[in-house]
């Protein structure tokens, strides 16, 4: 007998978007035949609607998936949950986890919740909207079934925080890797982002803008004042390529596949897909030191904290032997922890 399954929270696959986004392409894709989702999806990224995606059939609703329509838009999706009958609910986000004590009340369907990467701690919300997020964590936690963390450095937050048990699942990142095929390596460096400050991307810019080597950098330069003010700044560069988002897989394959090395400038955020992908490409990688990515490449990485220790990072870093080492093991710790279907089969358990 098959397991119904709802997924709310994202913008809705085909993904098109950000991490979770990938994380539902992928349970789709990978799904055991017992398995039966069904994706809540915003009406406002598809001009083409499908009624169904990798076995999981589609709704729509007219709201956005992001800022504070979100709310609207994931509490809308649990309360048609409540006359679908699932037997679990994949909540990803807290955004419209305020409805879930009624929905408790309502519902018997077992509620599984990813509270993401401690949203209301990021630099771009206001006050009021901080508040309200770590009062949506607060609730998620306690009425979910089931609290998933994407790493342990927030896992552990929420123990001590709410004194919860949870459950750490990361994100596959093998399906970046289209091919096995090594090619040549270009001259350049790879960083790959949405554009904001917690992503310390002024940091990583400013380094390169001292340096002699190449770099690449693709996020979405336009989306906002800080953006903008950036592209603006270093695309006189001559070492500096800024380019729009790239969604297309195969594009993107290769520009990881020929860079010599990685830039990750999260700060914030948990276990981030970009980087649990380049992994599986044997690249050194130079991390932003936090504890998250600390936990996420399990000390492997190269960290920097400022531009100065970037900079002399870059400068005096040997990639023909440090830089092999560093990429060997990042790939044995991606094909350990980051594919789908350990991924898969973690989710699964839990339905």
């Amino acid at each position: 007998m098959k397991k119904n399954v709802a997924v709310v929270g994202t913008v809705g696959i085909p993904a098109c978007y950000g991490g979770f986004e990938s994380l539902v392409e992928n349970l789709t894709k990978e799904s055991s035949n017992n398995i039966q989702y069904t994706v809540f999806c915003s009406s406002e990224n598809y001009k083409n609607k499908r009624c169904e995606h990798n076995g999981a059939k589609l709704i729509y609703l007219p709201f956005r998936a992001n800022g504070m329509q979100s709310v609207l838009y994931d509490i809308v999706s649990l309360f048609l949950c409540v006359f679908k009958r699932y037997d679990s609910v994949l909540i990803l986000g807290v955004s419209g986890c305020l409805f879930l004590p009624v929905f408790r009340l309502l519902s018997k369907a077992k509620v599984i919740t990813n509270i993401d990467g401690l949203e209301w701690k990021r630099d771009k919300w206001s006050k009021l909207a901080k508040v309200f997020l770590k009062l949506s964590e607060a609730i998620a936690v306690k009425y979910s079934d089931v609290v998933i963390a994407d790493n342990q450095a927030i896992g552990d937050y929420v123990t001590n925080e709410y004194g919860k048990s949870n459950e750490i699942i990361a994100y596959g990142g093998d399906h970046a890797l289209i091919s096995n095929d090594i090619g040549s390596i270009d001259n350049y460096f790879l960083s790959v982002c949405r554009i904001e400050p917690e992503n310390n991307v002024h940091i990583i810019l400013e380094a390169f803008s001292n340096l002699n080597e190449n770099i690449i950098f693709v996020g979405n330069w336009d989306s906002s004042e800080y953006g903008l003010d950036l592209k603006g700044r270093y695309s006189k560069f001559d070492n500096i390529e800024i380019l729009d988002p790239i969604y297309d897989v195969k594009k993107l394959y290769f520009l990881r596949r020929q860079c010599i090395g990685y830039i990750h400038g999260h700060s914030a955020g948990g276990t981030n897909p970009s980087l649990v992908e380049i992994m599986h490409f044997s690249k050194p990688v130079f991390s932003f030191d936090c504890s998250f990515n600390r936990y996420s490449t399990e000390n492997a990485s190269y960290y920097f904290s400022d531009v100065a220790s970037l900079t002399s990072g870059v400068i005096g870093f040997d990639f023909a032997t440090t830089g092999l080492e560093m990429g060997r093991a990042l790939k044995e710790i991606a094909q350990r922890r980051y594919t789908w279907n350990v991924v898969k089969n973690q989710y699964e358990s839990f339905y």
